[in-house]
């Protein structure tokens, strides 16, 4: 989002230094002239009629020797000569063999060709050799460029913004080195990493390069707003953040370079380049993400140090992205109280290059002892809260039952029908994906258009459909969430979904899955085999795709044919004991029903591996935003009401606050509004 009108800043100043500002994300559209624009739009993933198995690597290697293609083995790609390029250029590469300029990746089949800078699929590539083999010389893929209303925008920004040591003013230029922490990296630095200020809006500028052409493609551009007694960070780029790759400090690289240090922030690079003299590089998304597109420009190093902050999320990270680099080559810096972020670490004075030898091998043999774990157990210890997982910010009292939500567990969840199961968990899962957890939806019930139109009425906390105005600012915002859709609709086979899946945990770093629901896994299944059974083996599929790929699974799963003045237990989960034995969390929605009307409903914790803590608390459910939360000035209010004996119920006095005894007949203010289930 754009921080200038966030931070106070006049709108003039923010106009007159774009121009005429199409659409961009935070100005209200009011404001900008001409019809709103899409230019990047989400990627859905793909739902195949008939499963399709992925290309594996023996595959590639297979179709490049039976079509006499050279190749070189590398750690995430392959390397060949490109056919994406000129006539003259492709005679020289085919006469010098080291010259292979064309990667494909092993995982997904994608390829990139450096000197073009075409990419495309594995069935791309595959039509283009076979098209150049029937002698068709045209038809290549050429990557997409910035729109030309995005290369004036950013000129004009990079034109405006200038270097720290022209201000004018020294003491503005104090200031800004105090605010991003650099008081203690050089104008040389700055210089030699081409860092600017935009004046206007008090902001860092990092730029974009084409790789060897030193074209400018993108900016991003980094805000400090003062947050108590720290400094909170606001970045925007452009392009959009999904098309949006820059390695930061890449035209900086040589050839000859062999290892390099990733972090997380630009910043951190500026502070570990200046202190060690190491080759550095920052990652476009920071911890949230490693785009495969960017493996290529790493294939040449044969050591890669992950330094990517200073808590837990950022060493969960390092580990999951070390999996894309190839472990062997990986080694991680642990977070600690004396292994600060590289920035921190300069500012305090200590050794980075110390720092850097004490990096711990990603890879290990599948047998370890205590001693190689010690470490690590340590840091458990040490961040409590940090392992205890992300926490919600809609619910907390689910924050203070289950602490958290945490990677590589499965939680199953259960409630009547019609009682809201798909508002209340799409309101679960967006809670989380606004605090940067990389979600994935696999909606088998209704349609990605209905459950979006639904994720984005709880994301604006009101109605669009009368404030139509507003649809585009809301949606620019929505649109910029790590959240991703399967394609899948109705019965599908679960060996299709765990590929998709898997597939979407490599190229999205996907952190979440949400599949609603379990039932419809079921139709593709053989018909000999017994319903029980068949659920059981997908429950155990899902449970060990959590724990491979360290991604929590969220799965919905009906009950069975309950009484309606019967509360579930987990014992009412259809199919077997095995959903809820697998199961690390179990989430029952309670739905008491009234004789006048649609009750009130509660959520139940009746599992928790974590800390074993349970309990429920109350929902309200608020038509007009399709919410589940509370909001924050409104309590749940109880009555009394006699029970089936005549006799009164009390409201407990003790125990864990907004609890329902499960035997009690205490309800909530009857709503005649009925969420979709």
């Amino acid at each position: 989002m754009w921080v200038f009108l966030r931070s106070g800043y006049p709108l003039r100043i923010l106009l007159s230094l774009r121009g005429e500002w199409m659409g961009r994300r935070g100005l209200p559209r009011s404001l900008v002239p001409g019809p709103p624009r899409r230019r990047y739009r989400k990627e859905a993933l793909p739902a195949l009629e008939v499963p399709v198995l992925p290309v594996t690597a023996t595959e590639i290697r297979q179709y490049l020797r039976a079509h006499g293609i050279p190749f070189q083995d590398g750690h995430s790609c392959l390397q060949a000569p490109s056919p994406f390029v000129g006539a003259s250029q492709l005679k020289d590469q085919t006469s010098a063999t080291t010259s292979f300029s064309l990667f494909i990746n092993k995982t997904t089949g994608r390829f990139l060709c450096m000197t073009s800078l075409a990419e495309g699929s594995w069935e791309d590539f595959q039509a283009s050799v076979e098209g150049r083999r029937d002698g068709d010389r045209e038809g290549v893929l050429l990557s997409e460029v910035p729109e030309a209303e995005d290369s004036e925008e950013i000129r004009r920004i990079w034109d405006r913004a200038i270097p720290l040591w022209e201000l004018p003013e020294p003491k503005e230029a104090q200031l800004a080195r105090v605010m991003f922490g650099l008081t203690k990296v050089t104008d040389d630095t700055l210089k030699r990493f081409s860092v600017r200020y935009l004046r206007p809006a008090r902001s860092l500028v990092f730029p974009w390069f084409s790789p060897g052409s030193l074209r400018l493609r993108g900016l991003k551009l980094l805000q400090a707003e003062g947050q108590g007694d720290g400094v909170h960070y606001v970045e925007t780029t452009i392009p959009r953040p999904g098309a949006y790759h820059n390695l930061f400090g890449l035209p900086l690289i040589n050839r000859r370079d062999v290892e390099v240090v990733l972090t997380s922030r630009e910043l951190d690079s500026l502070a570990l380049n200046q202190s060690t003299g190491l080759p550095t590089l920052a990652l476009p998304r920071g911890i949230a993400c490693l785009p495969p597109a960017l493996l290529p420009y790493l294939e040449q190093f044969r050591r890669i140090v992950l330094w990517l902050g200073d808590d837990l999320r950022s060493w969960e990270a390092a580990k999951l992205f070390a999996r894309k680099l190839n472990p062997k080559r990986c080694s991680l810096v642990r977070p600690g109280d004396q292994q600060p972020r590289p920035l921190e670490a300069l500012n305090r004075g200590l050794n980075l290059s110390r720092i850097l030898r004490s990096a711990l091998p990603a890879w290990h043999k599948s047998i370890v002892s205590f001693r190689q774990l010690r470490e690590e157990v340590l840091g458990e210890l040490s961040n409590v809260e940090q392992v205890a997982g992300v926490r919600w910010s809609r619910f907390p009292d689910l924050s203070r039952l289950l602490k958290g939500h945490r990677k590589g567990e499965l939680t199953v969840f259960t409630g009547p029908t019609g009682s809201g199961k798909t508002t209340f968990i799409s309101e679960y899962a967006l809670d989380l994906c606004t605090q940067g957890v990389n979600t994935l939806w696999g909606s088998f019930e209704i349609s990605n258009v209905r459950l979006a139109r639904i994720m984005l009425t709880q994301f604006a906390v009101e109605r669009l459909e009368e404030q139509l105005d507003k649809y585009d600012e809301w949606a620019d915002r929505f649109e910029d969430l790590p959240l991703y859709f399967m394609t899948f609709h109705g019965q599908q086979n679960i060996r299709t979904v765990i590929d998709t899946m898997q597939h979407a945990v490599y190229v999205y770093d996907i952190c979440h899955v949400v599949i609603d629901n379990l039932q419809f896994m079921m139709g593709h299944e053989q018909l000999s085999t017994d319903r029980i059974a068949a659920q059981d083996y997908i429950v155990g599929a899902f449970r060990k795709f959590a724990t491979d790929s360290s991604c929590h699974v969220t799965l919905v799963i009906h009950p069975r044919k309950e009484d309606d003045d019967k509360e579930l237990q987990t014992a009412s989960i259809f199919g077997s004991a095995k959903a809820s034995q697998e199961a690390d969390n179990v989430l029952i929605l309670q739905d008491r029903k009234l004789v006048t009307g649609p009750g009130k409903r509660y959520l139940q914790v009746s599992k928790n591996r974590f800390d074993g803590d349970v309990g429920v608390f109350p929902l309200e459910f608020n038509k007009s935003s399709l919410t589940f939360s509370i909001p924050p000035k409104s309590k749940a209010r109880l009555k009394k009401i006699k029970d089936d004996n005549g006799l009164v119920v009390k409201k407990p006095s003790s125990g864990k606050k907004g609890a329902v005894p499960q035997n009690s007949k205490t309800c909530f203010q009857p709503d005649s509004s009925k969420p979709l289930e």
